[in-house]
């Protein structure tokens, strides 16, 4: 609500003018209250082909109009030429404030306020917004645009607006064919126009269309037209210059159907783009995949190697750290016979006094022996604690484990579990 009451009291309070520049804020069109730097109008006026309509004011007829001439010719000649005396010489002494655009849309709106108060509201449509904005508007539309510059001090300017501009063909004829911009060339933003257009007398009217991919002035009416004849001179305008629309209309379909399909390939391309991105992203997968698990299967390779020689190596090791064997003759010696899990049959005699780990060790030794394994007697069916625990850290000798002279163990295999 703060934001709408601001906008609203920066156009004193005009809702079609408030929403008439928001409008033209959304298209792209700066917002008069935070204008562009100025610059020239970009209206193409230097065509000699413009259509220029001027209308004489009507001579005077029989004896009594002549005299009646005559007598205020003087008068109407030195009012006139003080007039411009006085003006030019203000000129010296202060600027024409006009010269400063500082609130374009306001002299619109407050043009067309007062037009309405004099005239009434039976009116062509006005554009609520700079002259540049309807420039902009049309440009975009491809419209014909209408410019009417209001010359207040002028003598013909009341009977225009009264007998012509607000009579219900004119306003019908102008708010069914194009966009119609009036401002009076007593305010800055009219004035400027005013500079641009050049125009020779009042009223004076200006169609402006775009035409070779410039706004440019085609027809140019000045001067007391009456309302049939400003619709006649205005369709002829029109008419003449059809052809140069429906080309600038065909161009810039042509225009829009090329952004249209270069915007369809490029779309294309992209999604080729793309769907080859996300193959090359999951051929890159893929590889890496294969090469992690090539890499896994030779780490566990070159683990299971390391594995493998710690092992032969521990083997070395507790062969060489086994006791001698003793004599069969020895009365404290044990003749073990072992049993593999491969069937295998391994004999050795070992001596009552030595703990059950020189057992273990001498199988651990042995390359048919597996990697894990547990020493059990048959009958009875036991386990030799053979490896220390935190209950028992030194294992019994063979003759605290109940072992006989002769004797038959089973390696059992305990590699899986």
């Amino acid at each position: 609500m703060d934001q709408c009451r601001r906008t609203l009291e920066q156009h004193n309070w005009n809702i079609e003018a408030a929403v008439q520049d928001r409008l033209n804020e959304q298209e792209g069109v700066p917002s008069v209250f935070n204008p562009p730097p100025s610059r020239p109008l970009q209206v193409n006026t230097a065509d000699h082909r413009v259509y220029s309509y001027i209308v004489s004011r009507p001579q005077p007829r029989g004896l009594l109009g002549w005299s009646y001439y005559l007598i205020m010719l003087p008068f109407r000649f030195t009012y006139y030429t003080l007039l411009d005396i006085f003006r030019f010489a203000l000129r010296f002494i202060r600027p024409d404030p006009r010269g400063r655009v500082t609130d374009p849309v306001g002299d619109v709106v407050s043009f067309i306020h007062s037009f309405e108060e004099k005239y009434g509201r039976s009116h062509p449509v006005f554009y609520q917004g700079t002259y540049s904005q309807a420039l902009n508007d049309a440009k975009r539309e491809l419209r014909y645009l209408l410019v009417y510059l209001h010359g207040e001090d002028h003598q013909d300017t009341d009977e225009f607006c009264r007998s012509t501009l607000c009579t219900e063909e004119v306003v019908t004829f102008l708010n069914t064919r194009m966009l119609f911009w009036a401002c009076s060339t007593s305010k800055p933003e009219g004035y400027r126009v005013s500079q641009a257009l050049r125009e020779n007398t009042y009223p004076f009217l200006a169609m402006i269309m775009l035409k070779d991919r410039k706004m440019t002035v085609v027809g140019r009416l000045e001067g007391l037209i009456q309302p049939e004849d400003l619709i006649n001179q205005l369709t002829f305008i029109m008419d003449a210059n059809q052809t140069h629309l429906m080309s600038e209309r065909m161009e810039r379909e042509e225009r829009n159907q090329t952004q249209v399909l270069r915007q369809q390939q490029d779309e294309a391309y992209l999604a080729s783009l793309r769907a080859d991105q996300e193959k090359d992203r999951k051929k890159r997968e893929e590889e890496e995949q294969i090469r992690q698990e090539e890499e896994k299967v030779r780490q566990t390779a070159l683990a299971e190697e390391r594995r493998r020689r710690t092992l032969e190596e521990e083997k070395e090791r507790k062969s060489e750290c086994l006791p001698p064997e003793p004599p069969a003759d020895d009365p404290e010696s044990v003749k073990i016979v072992f049993k593999l899990p491969n069937d295998t049959r391994v004999e050795r005699r070992f001596l009552f006094g030595q703990s059950l780990t020189v057992i273990y060790d001498f199988l651990f030794s042995l390359k048919e022996s597996p990697e894990k394994f547990q020493i059990v007697t048959n009958f009875p069916r036991r386990v030799l604690p053979c490896l220390p625990t935190e209950e028992q850290p030194n294992p019994p000798t063979l003759k605290e484990a109940g072992l006989s002279r002769s004797e038959v163990l089973f390696v059992q295999d305990l590699t899986d579990d």
